[in-house]
């Protein structure tokens, strides 16, 4: 009963199991286990765990052992029949599919046998039709052969048809046919050009050719005609007839019909165009219109005409715009209206001053290189080019879309001639200008009202010599030329600014004199043009350009922050250059100030303000009938006086504003550290300092603020710590002292006494810190018990 037991129990954990994996995994039996048990004398633990789980060791439980025994014994068959049906399945799958796959065998077989068959009969098929269709594909070959020729002569024949009908509308004058006979043939040219007939096509455009011509000869012929009866071309200004002619009606209708005539002709065939670089094509009677002024123009300004002058290029430039002015009236209230009936989208007067124009460059790009080698020709064929295309653009009102005269400026070798002659000409002048007798004085000087900036004559120079460099380069319409008069600018600056600091070095030995104030305002004055400049919308424009560039010759390596400051406009492109000229400035300006505190303090020196036994001696102020300033602070006062009015003299205002807020800090400090801290006072000689600084330094510098006493807070709040009463300067020494004590032992209770800086505070003293209030307090001659 326990084999059966051990048998039965090792299946039911394996129950859970598919069949397949019953099949393909062996049912475990207790041989070995019983072999082991055998072996070594001891139950398997599975066996003893089901005997303790089913038994236990309870001998009344022994009854159980029949149940137990029934119950394995079930499953044990159950598992058996399993075992059985599934080892019986197996076969009867395996069988029919074996089965199926030979019935898809057979009936692959079949197929491919019918597929073998009817492969054959269409092999025997077709042999049997190729001859049919070797003679079918003959045929159809010589009917496309057929087609294509009939077509072919059928082109030829249009075109023989065509031209003979424009033979016949020309032989009776029946010139809108012969335009509609064109455009029909030109229609038809259009159509050939992919048939890859190109002897048909090359003949086809000949006839085209021959009678576009010809019918335009007839045509413009015609226009001379009737230009040459309405005093076409105009030399001069045309003048108003008081009666108009008897045919007026007749000549505009000819006028109307040429011209609708002439546009239908370029329309349905568009005609080599006149002597332009490739653009758009000038309109068909502007360009018969142009052939006499082209004549007239090329007649005096080629060849050896003593009008064909290289050094006065403004002769034909000045030609052509008075062919232009004389010729308004006529294109706009003539011309104009015919092309807007025609549906012509063109422009009359524009499109005769682009033919103008175009004789006008072709000499500009003839002679420009003929005039590379003399610097002042060179120099008046840009400003006569300049001048030129400012009067083309306003008075004329020439679009800005179109190119200018200009353009030929743009070419490189003439692009970097420009370049240098304006470096070369602008040094010359800078030498001059520096080296002229007033060069370091204002012009403006006795005019009190335009001499705010107090800019010396040859700064001043300077800039209009920049401004005019920017003038003419303005109009460029190429932003990367522009950049490179721009790099050029910035270059003279600099230049300049060497300039100044050579001069400055050479004045620096009397920094109180007239020239080198003078610098200094040159200086200031070029900074802030510059400044102004770096918010001028052109060069704004210039900045995102050379941003857009990546002009590293212009901007230098930039880092990723500093290309975004540019491109956000937030930074300029003179910020090196104002940094320099800033450094400059404040260079000079300190040394300024500091020769007057040289002279301030060798007065001081002199007369030693006042001497220190006399602070103690000093009557108190109640003993006083009235107070006066110290007799030996005059020098002193008048000193600053002297040189307070000279620098507003000489400098300019907001270099004075600078200057004189500077100056009084320095003497701010140089009285608190030389004279205060110096001696010792007793009641009166505070008093006497207090009254000195008060009501004879401060009011000095009052000229200039409404409170000037703010410049000098140390003397400020020293006379105010001097002269506070016995009573108060005992309370806050001992506030003072107190918080020392407090800070010397870290364990002191706070909140016991005000701090000493609230106390300060309530005083009027900001800057003082508490220990130097001590030191002011210490220097009291007048304690009690003193």
């Amino acid at each position: 009963s326990m084999d059966c037991a051990v048998v039965g129990n090792v299946p039911k954990q394996q129950n859970g199991q598919s069949d397949e994996s019953d099949l393909q995994s062996p049912i475990s039996t207790n041989d070995e286990d019983s072999e082991t048990g055998s072996g070594d004398g001891a139950l398997p633990d599975y066996v003893v765990d089901l005997i303790e789980k089913e038994i236990g060791g309870d001998l009344k439980s022994l009854k159980k052992v029949s149940s137990l025994l029934e119950k394995l014994t079930a499953e044990n068959k159950l598992l058996e029949e399993q075992v059985l049906t599934v080892s019986s399945s197996v076969p009867l799958r395996v069988s029919a599919a074996l089965s199926a796959a030979e019935e898809s065998r057979v009936s692959l077989e079949g197929l491919l046998q019918r597929e073998r068959v009817l492969s054959n009969t269409l092999i025997q098929h077709l042999q049997g039709a190729q001859p049919w269709a070797d003679s079918l594909g003959r045929t159809l070959e010589q009917l496309d052969n057929t087609e294509k020729h009939m077509k072919y002569l059928q082109c030829v024949s249009r075109i023989e048809e065509l031209s003979d009908s424009i033979q016949q509308c020309l032989m009776t004058n029946s010139i809108w046919e012969a335009v509609v006979a064109v455009g029909s043939m030109a229609s038809l040219d259009v159509g050939l050009k992919q048939s890859g007939c190109s002897h048909l096509q090359a003949f086809l455009r000949d006839t085209l050719h021959f009678w576009h011509k010809i019918i335009k000869d007839r045509l413009a012929g015609d226009f001379e005609e009737l230009l040459i009866q309405l005093h076409w071309p105009f030399i001069s200004p045309p003048t108003q007839s008081l009666s108009p002619p008897a045919n007026a009606q007749e000549l505009h209708s000819q006028l109307e019909l040429l011209v609708a005539q002439l546009l239908s002709l370029q329309t349905s065939y568009p005609s080599p165009q006149y002597r332009l670089p490739p653009t758009t094509p000038l309109s068909l009677p502007v360009q018969i219109m142009l052939l006499p002024l082209s004549k007239r123009f090329r007649y005096h300004f080629t060849g050896n005409r003593q009008t064909n002058s290289l050094n006065k290029p403004e002769w034909f430039l000045t030609q052509v715009l008075m062919w232009m002015a004389n010729s308004s009236n006529f294109m706009e209230e003539k011309i104009q209206p015919i092309l807007d009936r025609n549906g012509a989208n063109v422009n009359a007067k524009v499109e005769l001053c682009r033919g103008l124009l175009t004789l006008a460059q072709e000499k500009l790009v003839s002679d420009a290189p003929r005039l590379l080698y003399d610097d002042a020709l060179f120099c008046h064929l840009v400003d006569e080019i300049l001048q030129f295309e400012r009067e083309l653009r306003t008075t004329h009102s020439y679009p800005s879309t179109l190119p200018g005269a200009l353009h030929v400026l743009l070419d490189e070798v003439v692009l970097q001639k420009w370049l240098t002659v304006e470096r070369k000409m602008a040094i010359e002048k800078v030498d001059a200008m520096l080296s002229a007798e007033g060069a370091w004085s204002s012009q403006y000087k006795d005019i009190s009202d335009m001499d705010e900036l107090k800019a010396p004559d040859c700064a001043e120079t300077f800039m209009t010599l920049l401004l005019v460099i920017t003038d003419r380069y303005r109009a460029l319409p190429c932003p990367r030329a522009q950049l490179r008069f721009l790099a050029l600018q910035r270059e003279l600056v600099d230049d300049f600014r060497i300039r100044l600091t050579q001069v400055m070095k050479e004045e620096s030995r009397n920094p109180l004199g007239a020239r080198y104030c003078a610098i200094l305002n040159a200086a200031n004055y070029i900074s802030t043009v510059l400044g102004d400049w770096g918010d001028n919308v052109f060069f704004l424009q210039l900045q995102q350009s050379a941003v857009a560039l990546g002009e590293e010759e212009l901007l230098g390596p930039l880092g990723v922050t500093e290309s975004g400051r540019l491109a956000s406009l937030e930074g300029s492109l003179f910020e090196g250059l104002l940094g320099l000229l800033e450094r400059l400035r404040g260079d000079m300006l300190g040394r300024l100030l500091e020769a007057v505190m040289r002279d301030v303090q060798k007065k001081n020196d002199t007369n030693v303000y006042p001497c220190p036994p006399r602070w103690l001696s000093l009557p108190s102020q109640c003993d006083q009938a009235t107070m006066s300033l110290s007799s030996l602070a005059c020098p002193l006062m008048q000193c600053l006086r002297d040189h307070l009015l000279q620098l507003q003299q000489m400098l300019c205002l907001p270099l004075f504003q600078m200057g004189w807020q500077d100056l009084a800090e320095r003497l701010d400090l140089f009285l608190y550290q030389n004279v205060i801290l110096y001696n010792h006072f007793n009641e009166g000689g505070a008093a006497q300092l207090q009254f000195d600084m008060t009501r004879n330094l401060f009011p000095l510098f009052g000229h200039y603020c409404k409170r000037p006493e703010n410049f000098f807070k140390h003397v400020k709040e020293a006379c105010v710590i001097l002269c506070l009463n016995v009573g108060s300067a005992l309370l806050l020494r001992d506030v003072l002292r107190q918080a020392e004590e407090d800070e010397e032992e870290p364990g002191t209770p706070e909140g016991q006494q005000p701090s000493p800086v609230t106390a300060l505070n309530e005083l009027g003293v900001y800057r003082l810190a508490p220990c130097d209030v001590l030191i002011l307090l210490n220097l009291r001659a007048s304690w009690p018990g003193k």
